[in-house]
């Protein structure tokens, strides 16, 4: 069966309109016929009209474009479709009686696949599909997650034996990053928390008449434990997340890749100053947030349920003990150290495109918090058990 011939207009006044005609070529094949002008603007047709036609006994169509008078890229854009149509029906497509510089063009489009984005995917998934899926991910992510661990502690080698490479000026950058700057979240977060200890404790305490507790509450509370973990959440939420974003910068620009090509440690030179720096800052960070609890609790202590002050500093003094203070700034130590971890792997693994960058940030806040809670709980039992 013929099919009628289709036309169109064409914006430029020197060329034929575009004319496309679809016939049979034997029993089994559709010959394509392309004339005049095949441009932009010429309003051409949708690639839907051939692959209309690609039906169930095609098994072969050719072009003949000997009638072509001018094209551009609305003409590429049309036959990509239409071999992609054909591809998809295991339909033979013929593009000798194309242009020469059109074929080389189709060829270069056809040589590189569809890019997916990662993420992208919005198929609806079940909830094993979505369990499975976790899991699998989970189970391929630890042995990278050791591979970087093992990493990191041939770096922490190399610098005992004074053999580490990195700038002394980015160390001091990333102490001063991590520390000083981040004192006024720290303090802000850190003196609500000692409020809301402190409330918490009088609620309970002055049905019996003990107010004066709030202080041991409150000091032990903040020193030893609160104090460290709402340090750590705040540093895996501002450093952790900044780690992974730099980093993940890095290798989208493949600066990664120049610092291997040119025989630099990536991990001596980029994740040991980091790691360092969050080590030394965050226990001295973890202290100063429990002094800034304390002070809150004084003041709810003084203002609201009449303790004296002179009562609540000797109360507090009698409550801390130093294994308070080496307990919290031990917690401070190791969490410093994994949201290092956490914030330097999440962008050493980051991909090649800004997306792939926003992800790893994520990912590394939601690493390091996992890591925190963890180590927090370990190290909790085992000093209850060792009686510290």
């Amino acid at each position: 069966m013929v099919r009628s011939p289709l036309c169109g207009t064409t914006a430029m006044s020197n060329d034929a309109p575009w004319q496309l005609e679809i016939r049979p070529a034997g029993d089994d094949g559709l010959e394509i016929i392309l004339g005049g002008c095949w441009r932009l603007a010429a309003n051409l047709p949708a690639s839907t009209t051939l692959t209309e036609a690609l039906g169930e006994p095609i098994r072969h169509v050719r072009f003949d474009a000997t009638k072509l008078t001018g094209w551009d890229s609305g003409l590429l854009t049309y036959l990509c479709a239409a071999l992609r149509a054909c591809a998809l029906r295991n339909i033979t497509a013929d593009t000798a009686g194309l242009p020469p510089g059109a074929q080389r063009l189709l060829a270069l489009a056809l040589a590189v696949p569809e890019q997916k984005l990662a993420g992208r995917d919005n198929s609806p998934q079940d909830l094993r599909s979505r369990v499975g899926t976790a899991t699998i991910e989970f189970l391929r992510d630890g042995p990278l997650m050791l591979r970087f661990l093992g990493e990191i502690s041939l770096s922490l080698a190399r610098l005992l034996r004074g053999q580490a490479r990195f700038r002394a000026r980015d160390f001091w950058l990333e102490i001063e990053e991590v520390g000083p700057r981040a004192l006024p979240i720290v303090s802000v977060i850190s003196f609500l928390v000692g409020l809301i200890l402190a409330y918490l404790g009088a609620d309970q305490l002055r049905l019996v008449g003990a107010q004066i507790f709030i202080a041991d509450l409150v000091a032990i509370g903040m020193v030893r434990e609160v104090g460290a973990l709402m340090t750590g959440i705040i540093i895996a939420g501002r450093t952790g997340a900044a780690f992974a974003a730099q980093l993940g910068t890095m290798q989208v620009n493949e600066e990664i890749d120049a610092y291997k090509t040119l025989g630099i440690s990536s991990v001596d030179f980029l994740v040991l100053p980091r790691i360092l720096a969050l080590m030394l800052m965050v226990p001295l960070l973890t202290l100063y947030s429990g002094i800034i609890g304390i002070l809150a609790g004084l003041l709810i202590s003084v203002t609201i349920f009449h303790v004296g002050v002179f009562e609540y500093y000797t109360e507090t003094l009698r409550a801390l003990e130093l294994k308070h203070f080496l307990v919290g700034l031990s917690k401070g130590t190791v969490y410093g150290a994994m949201i290092a971890f956490a914030g330097c792997l999440r962008g050493i693994q980051c991909g090649r495109s800004a997306e792939a960058v926003g992800r790893a940030a994520t990912s590394a806040v939601v690493t390091a918090i996992l890591l925190i809670t963890i180590a927090a709980s370990i190290m909790t039992i085992v000093y209850y058990q060792l009686d510290i």
